[in-house]
């Protein structure tokens, strides 16, 4: 009997290869998009999920009620962890992590490496695996380092390199290391990335703050233990927090700060490590969003969702075509449900084929999926039991309604019904029109949603930030050289270029470097009995001419010597409070007054979704710089960079060059708008397409079931435009209907989206009509080019008999 279902499917399929191809390749688009984006979306869930005690394992947050209202951070002070473990019950491991660049050097070659500096607890609460040397104690000795697999490959040329010694660059001075361990290389899905790994206590500000309580740089975490959760470990600490922040909490309450609703000053909160990735601060709260993922998760349904309605009213609008197919089978004694299966496994063919066709897709574009998405999801995620489950119950529950709702409707005509050849379609045409209506009601809010992320993209790129972002390359010092002495070499021999402007230096890029590196600082101290907090960037003296920056009251730095003084800009000048800021003298060290000279007009020195923050301008030799900047004239950029790169290799010859435009660095930090706005711009091009194939089928269809009409129409006279606009306005008005439901859906999920972002685009009208527009017309084209051709067709064919 099976078989038999199974033969006449295929026959039936076959006979029909226009709406059997159209449905094929609508589901099988679907079904690779669905596999690719659900494997990209299982990928952002999976952070840190390889770690076996991750449920366990907790970053550490510290809050508090400043008069301006809550801030929280993750940088906490060196003699933190070890109080903590000593002093709060429940505490099972605990590991200060310092993300950093280093320079390593082996014989004669020098490398730039990733390093983290932790505590020696680190690798037995964290699962990053030891394939070779000491696996039970890796960081038992203070000059002991982990190397990864790439690290050894990178410095040594080869991982069989344990007891091997080499030095680092630390404070300036090379440092002797041995390699204790070789780990296994880092898994992308880890937020913690190095290739090596060394002691905290060796870090180069360890020994000077290591009772300092006021002085943060690091991160902590922490492992509880069995039976311990993070809301009793917070409680616990309150304490603990009481007693050593006891001054940081008078000055608190002194400048005027609002105690939260438990009547606390200071807090610390445990954010779980499979939600650190996900963990933003807003308004001073930790906020955990995996709006990301499950954003692309939705995606694909959509796109899915959009193929299943396309099966679905294709299989409904071919019922007419079968009618006396289904009254010669009941006249025989044919049964519901065997009328029932026998339709349901033609469905079952069509979703068989086109699940296997999208997996050998969705094989063949990974790598381009790869490329374009940014992402870097592996084939091995879709041979995982958990996608392969996922991804089978997806099929099944799809084959079971989208392929049986058809199967069931024809299955219950009846007898008399069928034979007559006549359908009461009312109810059929209602569902119809519902599910075309969600279909371009999906594709208008993908639209739109596209149009508003490129807008607000290149608003971004494009938005005047305060500074000379086009004529200034940046660049890394990351060779052995002093950072101060590096610059003025650097501007010793780029003088005699015409087209080199100035060069300068700072401990901090703007926006994100070829090196991948971003950093910040900010300090707090006392003015007029309060405390003022602010941003600070140590700067050679020709930074602020470097950039570009407008200075609005006093002077910038003139020369090395300005080292007793300060520059701020107007954020700082407001946070001061006073009528003339140059007669502010601030004490940023102990004892020691520092003038203002200048005030520079605000510029965004962090991403467009903050506000500007004040800034306080510093130069100091005892403070290193980290990054290079070289302004060229617009004239011969791409010599400038040339020169630039060919002065830094002479002084540098061991030491990579990673230079670029600070242009090219603001975009890069737009990548995760940019891969956003490419992934639902794709989704509107595939739903646009998929909703345009099941809106050709249709016409196909209906045009067939009306072709005597059209030619009676044409014979008492009707025009090819009248007879157009009769078989068409029907469609255009559920597009009309989905523009006006879409519409303020995508309105108001497009304004809480720009919400996220201090200096945003107005959400303009022209935005929604665009994307109506451009949903009509694609759906005019699509259905006029088969009605157009039915109107002008000769009504002598259209009339003749059956």
């Amino acid at each position: 009997m099976f078989k038999n279902y199974l033969k006449i499917a295929w026959r039936n399929l076959i006979k029909d290869k226009t709406n059997t191809g159209l449905n094929v390749v609508g589901l099988s688009i679907a079904f690779a998009v669905v596999i690719l984006l659900g494997m990209a979306a299982m990928f952002q869930l999976s952070y840190d999920g390889f770690h076996t005690n991750v449920d366990s394992i907790y970053k550490v947050v510290r809050t508090e009620q400043t008069p301006k209202g809550p801030k929280a951070g993750t940088v906490q002070p060196a003699p933190l962890a070890p109080a903590l473990y000593a002093e709060v019950p429940g505490v099972k491991g605990i590991a200060r992590c310092a993300e950093d660049g280093t320079l390593a050097l082996y014989n004669d070659k020098e490398v730039n490496m990733d390093i983290i500096w932790v505590d020696q607890e680190f690798f037995s609460m964290f699962s990053f695996p030891i394939l070779n040397g000491n696996d039970k104690n890796p960081l038992e000795n203070l000059n002991s380092v982990v190397v990864t697999k790439d690290g050894a490959n990178k410095l040594f040329g080869s991982t069989d390199v344990i007891g091997k010694t080499f030095n680092l660059l630390v404070n300036g001075q090379e440092t002797p290391f041995t390699v204790s361990a070789i780990a296994d290389n880092i898994l992308p899905q880890s937020n913690l990335d190095f290739q090596i790994a060394a002691r905290f206590e060796s870090h180069n500000e360890y020994n000077e703050s290591k009772e300092a309580w006021d002085r943060q740089y690091h991160a902590v975490y922490v492992e509880l233990d069995e039976g311990m959760t993070a809301s009793v470990f917070e409680k616990s600490s309150e304490p603990f927090i009481d007693l050593h922040y006891e001054e940081g909490i008078n000055r608190l309450k002194r400048d005027g700060a609002t105690a939260d609703e438990n009547g606390r000053f200071i807090n610390l909160k445990l954010v779980p490590l499979k939600d650190v990735h996900f963990a933003k601060f807003k308004n001073g709260f930790v906020e955990v969003s995996r709006s990301r993922p499950y954003l692309i998760f939705g995606i694909a349904l959509l796109i899915l969702f959009i193929a299943c309605v396309n099966y679905i009213n294709m299989s409904i609008a071919k019922t007419a075509k079968r009618l006396k197919e289904i009254g010669m089978r009941k006249t025989l004694g044919a049964q519901k449900q065997q009328l029932f299966f026998q339709f349901w496994s033609e469905s079952l063919f069509v979703f068989l084929l086109s699940i296997t066709i999208g997996v050998v897709l969705s094989a063949v574009f990974l790598n381009d999926f790869k490329s374009m998405f940014n992402t870097q999801i592996s084939s091995e995620l879709l041979l995982s039991p958990v996608f392969l489950v996922g991804l089978l119950l997806t099929v099944l529950v799809i084959t079971m309604l989208v392929g049986g709702y058809p199967a069931l409707l024809m299955s219950r005509l009846g007898t008399i019904q069928s034979l007559k050849g006549k359908l009461e379609s009312s109810g059929s045409n209602k569902v119809r029109n519902v599910l075309m209506v969600f279909q371009f009601g999906i594709a208008i809010l993908m639209i739109v949603g596209t149009l508003v992320l490129w807008g607000q993209i290149d608003y971004m790129r494009n938005k005047h930030l305060g500074f000379d972002k086009e004529q200034v390359v940046s660049f890394p010092l990351n060779g052995k050289r002093n950072s101060h002495d590096m610059v003025e070499l650097l501007r010793d021999e780029l003088s005699g270029n015409p087209d080199i402007i100035s060069v300068s230096g700072s401990d901090s890029n703007l926006g994100l470097g070829k090196d991948g590196g971003r950093s910040s600082s900010g300090i707090g101290f006392e003015y007029k009995g309060r405390i003022v907090m602010t941003n600070f960037l140590v700067v050679n003296h020709e930074y602020i001419q470097t950039l570009g920056l407008n200075v609005v009251a006093g002077r910038s730095f003139e020369s090395a010597g300005d080292s007793l003084g300060v520059v701020i800009n107007e954020a700082m000048a407001k946070e001061l409070g006073e009528q003339n800021p140059l007669v502010s003298q601030l004490e940023i060290d102990d004892g020691v007054f520092y003038p203002v000279y200048g005030v520079v007009k605000d510029y965004n020195f962090t991403d467009l979704d903050r506000e500007i923050a004040p800034m306080t301008f510093f130069m100091s030799r005892q403070q290193n710089l980290t990054y290079g900047f070289v302004k060229v004239s617009p004239a011969n950029m791409a010599n400038s960079f040339a020169a630039i790169e060919s002065a830094w290799k002479k002084l540098e010859p061991n030491a990579e060059f990673l230079g670029s435009f600070v242009d090219e660095n603001i975009d890069r930090t737009f990548k995760q708008e940019k891969t956003t706005a490419k992934m639902i711009a794709s989704g509107s091009i595939i739903a646009i397409l998929l909703s345009c194939m099941g809106l050709f089928a249709m016409s196909l269809l209906i045009v067939s079931q009306r072709t005597k009409e059209i030619g009676i129409r044409k014979v008492v006279g009707a025009s090819v435009t009248s007879i157009t606009y009769i078989l068409t306005k029907d469609f255009l008005k559920l597009v009309l209907i989905a523009f006006v439901i879409a519409s303020p859906i995508a309105w108001w999920a497009m304004r809480e989206w720009l919400q996220n972002y201090a200096y945003k685009i107005e959400l303009s009208i022209w935005y929604f009509v665009a994307a109506g527009a451009l949903a009509l017309i694609i759906a005019f084209l699509t259905i006029g080019t088969r009605t157009v051709r039915a109107a002008r067709a000769n009504p002598v064919k259209s009339l003749r008999t059956e």
